[in-house]
């Protein structure tokens, strides 16, 4: 073979978008290596909404004629339908979803198909399509993250007199209600859920006519595409528009504490099914057996969305650790940005899914769980208050509970089983009204404040939690 460069033989058996500058083709080990199309076919749809946009544009600005751009379109119809239908072919041979997809229009539509690239590379296409992407798969995200609300919320406000234990540290503390326990969870979700919509904002915004990292010469009109393809505004900046992946690394660290939060959601969930605990039951569904003890009952759902929350941690690591060392604009190193993406939005959606098929179908065991109150001294705080009421000082009183508590456990009292002399020993402020705030549902009510643990309290704090939820989603819906 000749190796001179003007040779028309010189490029025989190169990628047909860019072999025009190369002698020889490439090994075949290295372009599988480098070859995207496994897992960036992914973004097909999307590459071929990006691409009506571009030549729509085009065609606008007098760059394509009108009966240029109606081939393309048509054509891409065509590919479009064949890839739904599942009769598409890849190839290795062709890199990536972009080369593909055109190369299969140009077979469709004749040479018309290669002019569709007029004004763009693929590293402005590429930034597009998995922007384009990831804003459907948030919206997506968003909508499960919704339904997971509006379950916690109603079974709150079904469990807003159901009292169990509060604790730290694991110990019991003091009593509180399963629906304020469930309201500290939609909490979590809420802050997680205005991360999510505010990082849709970033994810849309348009690189396309950044080109490969310049701009283009020819007199495209990056507000019309903008405007076909629903995004709020163009990127600003060529360079920075086709190498940045902040979008992407921002998305996977919502995802990181969304599922922080649903592992530590599970934990409790793993740890109250349990027979020590026996504070809920999971329906069969959820759960699985074991295969040689025959009594077993596993919360697998849960126990799988703790093990995932690592899987979600590595991505976002992966991606910060890709992006660190990146001079500007683009770099081969960005084809490894969308495995991490796609498999966290995987398990994103399918842990919400299962945490919003499951929450509601949660039942309680109310008993088990106001004995385990009963337990622990929980309402020790409430007797200090008691006597701070009465003129004691704090400290005193902290003193005088603490003594009656160590009297408990040597007699195996909770200080509500107490007769009056046995309170009064340690303190004679103590009246007959101290068993007013000494039963676990005085303990409750009686934090009736905005954030208390008071029944009604829950109540409202739930209905606010819906009306919020409401007016978050229908100020995003588009």
């Amino acid at each position: 073979m000749s190796t001179n460069p003007s040779s028309p033989s010189s490029s025989a058996g190169t990628n047909q978008s860019w072999g025009g500058r190369f002698t020889e083709p490439t090994d075949a080990f290295v372009a599988r290596f480098t070859a995207s199309v496994d897992f960036d076919r992914k973004l097909a749809l999307h590459d071929i909404q990006g691409s009506r946009a571009h030549a729509t544009m085009l065609a606008r600005v007098g760059v394509l004629t009108d009966d240029e751009r109606d081939a393309i379109l048509t054509g891409l119809d065509e590919v479009q339908a064949d890839i739904m239908a599942g009769t598409f072919e890849w190839s290795v041979e062709l890199e990536d979803v972009h080369m593909n997809i055109e190369a299969r229009l140009t077979d469709k539509i004749g040479i018309t198909g290669k002019k569709l690239h007029t004004g763009r590379s693929r590293n402005d296409q590429v930034a597009t399509d998995i922007r384009l992407y990831l804003r459907d798969e948030i919206d997506t995200v968003a909508a499960e993250l919704a339904r997971l609300r509006h379950g916690l919320i109603e079974l709150a406000e079904r469990e807003a007199d159901t009292i169990m234990p509060g604790f730290t540290h694991l110990q019991t503390a003091q009593p509180v209600t399963f629906g304020h326990h469930l309201l500290a969870w939609h909490e979590m979700l809420a802050r997680d859920h205005e991360r999510l919509l505010d990082c849709r904002k970033r994810v849309n915004v348009m690189p396309l006519g950044a080109a490969a990292l310049a701009g283009t010469t020819y007199p495209i009109d990056r507000h019309v595409t903008a405007e076909l393809l629903g995004f709020d505004r163009p990127a600003e900046n060529s360079l920075d528009a086709v190498s940045d992946r902040d979008f992407a690394i921002e998305f996977t660290a919502f995802s990181s504490l969304l599922l922080m939060h649903l592992s530590r959601m599970s934990e409790e969930l793993v740890l109250w099914t349990s027979a020590q605990f026996a504070f809920i039951d999971l329906p069969d569904r959820f759960c699985t057996g074991s295969s040689i003890m025959p009594q077993k009952k596993n919360p697998d759902v849960p126990e799988l969305v703790r093990g995932k929350t690592g899987r979600v941690y590595g991505h976002l690591m992966s991606l910060l650790t890709l992006m660190k060392s990146q001079p500007l604009a683009y770099n081969k190193d960005n084809q490894e940005d969308k495995e991490p993406l796609f498999d966290t939005l995987t398990t994103v959606q399918d842990c919400l899914k299962a945490f919003a098929d499951m929450i509601p179908a949660i039942e309680s065991k109310a008993d088990n769980m106001r004995e385990a109150a009963r337990k622990g001294f929980s309402t020790a705080t409430d007797l200090a208050d008691y006597l701070v009421r009465k003129g004691v000082a704090f400290r005193d009183a902290h003193d005088i509970v603490g003594r009656s508590v160590a009297y408990g456990l040597r007699e195996e009292k909770d200080l509500s089983d107490m007769s009056l002399d046995e309170l009064r020993q340690f303190s004679d402020t103590i009246d007959d009204d101290v068993f007013e705030v000494l039963t676990l549902e005085g303990s409750v009510a009686a934090r009736n404040h905005i954030g208390g643990t008071a029944p009604n309290q829950v109540r409202a704090a739930a209905q606010r939690a819906r009306e919020a939820l409401d007016s978050l989603s229908n100020g995003v819906t588009r």
